[in-house]
């Protein structure tokens, strides 16, 4: 049974338009934890010398809870669902599935979050500094995981268990980004679809109208399809 802290609402560190930051904060909405956001902005100084001072590697999100400092996603969702019993279980009770949730989790952190965020961010590198192999092995990689996912989502509705959980969390935004990045809905209608569901979640559609002021901001913000910009009013 999980063991709620008692004292001040826990402190996200994080940035409205990060990925991996949507995934934490999917699971505080799913989970109606109250907490305080504080935005960083790298930009600028005075914004990121707080985080900068707790976490020196300067990653983002980190939650401060307590006397606790908690970075990277999964063991944030998992502090969370430790000590901070919300309104819906994210991680399965049972090992087995746990394992499988913590498996998908990874997985769309590592071959669909990674590879999307390396084409990403070559929009940011002077034309002298581009790396058009290393672009074209992300792609690769990303087809890869989305023949991956579309064989999985054959007859699922969430990426793990019965019910939308830790996985998803991860899924929404990567693949958000992803279809920006390496359009997949015109060659894998099944990974297509669960997009559009996680896309009706009530917490990622939160989170992408909260993120809507700053995608001028996103390097890809001229490749976004209609329907996704759509998502985020």
């Amino acid at each position: 049974m999980a063991n709620k802290r008692s004292g001040a609402r826990p402190t996200l560190y994080y940035h409205p338009l990060a990925s991996f930051c949507h995934k934490v904060l999917v699971a505080l909405y799913e989970s109606e934890i109250d907490f305080e956001p504080r935005l960083v902005d790298f930009a600028d100084p005075a914004s990121s010398a707080e985080l900068f001072e707790l976490w020196p590697v300067g990653k983002i999100p980190l939650l401060r809870d307590g006397d606790h400092l908690v970075p990277e996603t999964t063991i944030i969702v998992e502090h969370l669902a430790l000590h901070h019993a919300g309104a819906r279980a994210l991680i399965p009770s049972d090992p087995a599935l746990a394992l499988e949730a913590r498996l998908w989790d990874r997985f769309f952190d590592l071959y669909v979050g990674v590879p999307m965020q390396r084409i990403v961010l070559e929009r940011l590198r002077p034309t002298d500094r581009r790396d058009p192999l290393g672009v074209d092995e992300a792609r690769a990689a990303l087809r890869t995981a989305y023949s991956m996912l579309e064989q999985r989502m054959a007859t699922r509705t969430w990426a793990a268990g019965d019910s939308f959980g830790l996985a998803d969390c991860a899924a929404a935004p990567v693949l958000f980004y992803a279809e920006i990045a390496e359009p997949f809905s015109s060659t894998h209608p099944r990974v297509a679809a669960y997009l559009e569901r996680l896309l009706k979640r009530p917490s990622f559609a939160r989170v992408l109208r909260e993120a809507k002021p700053y995608l001028g901001l996103y390097p890809l913000r001229d490749q976004m399809p209609a329907r996704l910009l759509a998502a985020c009013e």
